[in-house]
């Protein structure tokens, strides 16, 4: 069985351990972090809470925590019993010292399973780790299940180059797992595909309901930590924000000192416009709560929830080069009451998904805003716009297609325009695309959208925006143009 609460979830995650020739249950937790959680922050935080406080808790046996290519977290617990798992969650009820670690985890993307195993875990040098979870077919005669599991390992997987161990496990609603640890990725890598072509392999899938079946690949955080020198380009977008709280200077260090162009017309260019800015903070200082954050290719982009000068929702473009911020954009606007449909302008999804659709995704957007919003082809809305979800976090707008109809009533029938005359940049992450456009906005004041997408299906299902005018070039405190 899978939990999806929080709770659940991150004691799951918080179990150490050290080698025993006795357990009887393993317990796998996988989640994602929150899209602004630094990674190599939350690297070290994994490693300190196996120290302080999970290495301490009785009945604890090992524990290894390992990521996916997506960014998929999986931690792998080995207990004496359910009680001692049970116990250890009560404990991490009111112990602090995790808190900061379980705020930086997605709470929605939590699932944990605990399974009761026949044999002692041997694979302390691993590192590497496959694990698949499924139910069996209706009505298997569980005999026959269980020998057939047994010759995948004497049959094929034990007799591959690399291999080091393979556990199997049933939890009490019956659900099975097996665990299968390596020494290294390139050997599991070069097992895969033999294994789904060998004849003991495909009668011991097809023994499984594939529609519960969940398999994940993943390398150990001692081999990651060891293998990143360097932190993201979204890692140090957020890391700069965030020293408006911290008042650490070491983010200014990713700024290219020698080119810094700025586009927020409001501050002057280079790191010298930046420093006046900061010169004249509020004596209780900046303060910035990053929401979302992606990259796409040498572009960072932040949603942040802002103190700068007094509430506000901002949008922050960044783009590097060798590492370094080289031209920074940003939308601001005060933060205003729920809209219509009780939603803010920070709340909704924030879990990226769809990697692999990120361009297609773009297309979309680009093919919205082109289309329908510059060229008004509105017979073409609900090809881009899902007519059933359609979750609004513009200030004045109820959700749906009749909300955003309504809007665009209020403004016809009080001589108020939004009219888009450009579109400059869209970037994305899967599900996640920002467009940066130009025009016009109630009584015709020149204006820059920002506008953030959500699409599920190739559809847009979740919007928000930022709104700004663009001030007149006599206002400017740099001469490089808001877009």
């Amino acid at each position: 069985m899978k939990y999806n609460f929080i709770v659940l979830g991150v004691l799951s995650i918080l179990m150490s351990g050290c080698s025993s020739e006795t357990q009887s249950v393993l317990e796998i937790t996988r989640f994602k972090p929150k899209s602004t959680t630094n990674i190599q922050t939350f690297n070290e935080l994994d490693a300190k809470v196996e120290e302080n406080f999970t290495s301490k808790q009785n009945g604890f046996i090992r524990r290894q925590s390992a990521m996916d290519a997506n960014g998929e977290y999986v931690v792998v617990v080995y207990w004496n019993t359910m009680e001692d798992a049970a116990a250890s969650m009560k404990k991490f009820m009111a112990d602090e010292s995790v808190a900061e670690y379980a705020s930086m985890i997605d709470a929605s993307t939590m699932k944990m399973a605990r399974y009761n195993i026949e044999v002692p875990f041997k694979a302390d040098d691993s590192k590497f780790i496959e694990i698949m979870s499924y139910m069996v077919q209706p009505g298997m005669d569980m005999a026959s299940f269980n020998k057939t599991n047994k010759k995948v390992e004497t049959g094929f997987t034990a007799k591959q180059k690399g291999f080091v161990q393979r556990i199997t496990g049933v939890s009490e609603e019956g659900e099975q797992v097996v665990a299968v640890y390596w020494d290294n990725k390139e050997h599991s890598d070069a097992a895969l595909q033999p294994f789904m072509q060998n004849e003991i392999s495909k009668e011991f899938m097809s023994m499984m309901d594939q529609s519960t079946m969940q398999m994940g690949r993943y390398q150990t955080l001692d081999v990651l930590n060891t293998n990143t020198m360097e932190i993201s380009n979204k890692d140090k977008a957020v890391a700069l924000l965030n020293s408006f709280n911290t008042g650490d200077q070491t983010p200014i260090s990713y700024i290219n000192p020698e080119k810094y162009i700025q586009h927020n017309l409001s501050v002057g260019d280079g790191l010298e416009g930046f420093g006046e800015v900061m010169k004249h903070a509020p004596p209780q200082g900046f303060k910035a709560n990053v929401v979302r954050a992606f990259e796409d290719g040498d572009y960072v982009v932040t949603h942040t929830e802002y103190d700068f000068f007094g509430p506000k929702a901002g949008f922050d473009v960044f783009r590097f080069e060798d590492g370094k911020i080289v031209e920074h954009w940003d939308n601001l606007l005060e933060v205003q009451p729920p809209n219509p449909s009780g939603r803010t302008q920070f709340d909704g999804a924030t879990e990226f998904s769809d990697l692999d659709k990120t361009e297609d995704n773009k297309k979309v957007i680009r093919g919205f805003i082109e289309n329908v919003i510059i060229n008004h082809e509105n017979d073409k809305l609900t090809t881009y716009i899902n007519p059933e979800k359609y979750i609004q976090h513009n200030p004045a707008v109820a959700d749906g297609l009749d909300g955003f109809g309504a809007a665009m009533k209020y403004f016809a029938e009080n001589g108020l325009v939004m009219e888009y005359t450009q579109l400059h940049k869209v970037l994305g992450k899967g599900n996640f695309v920002l467009a940066m456009s130009e025009g016009k906005f109630g009584k015709g004041e020149h204006t820059s959208f920002y506008d953030l997408f959500r699409l599920e299906n190739g559809q847009i299902v979740e919007h928000w925006d930022v709104i700004s005018p663009i001030p007149p070039q006599s206002e400017w405190k740099n001469e490089n143009g808001k877009f």
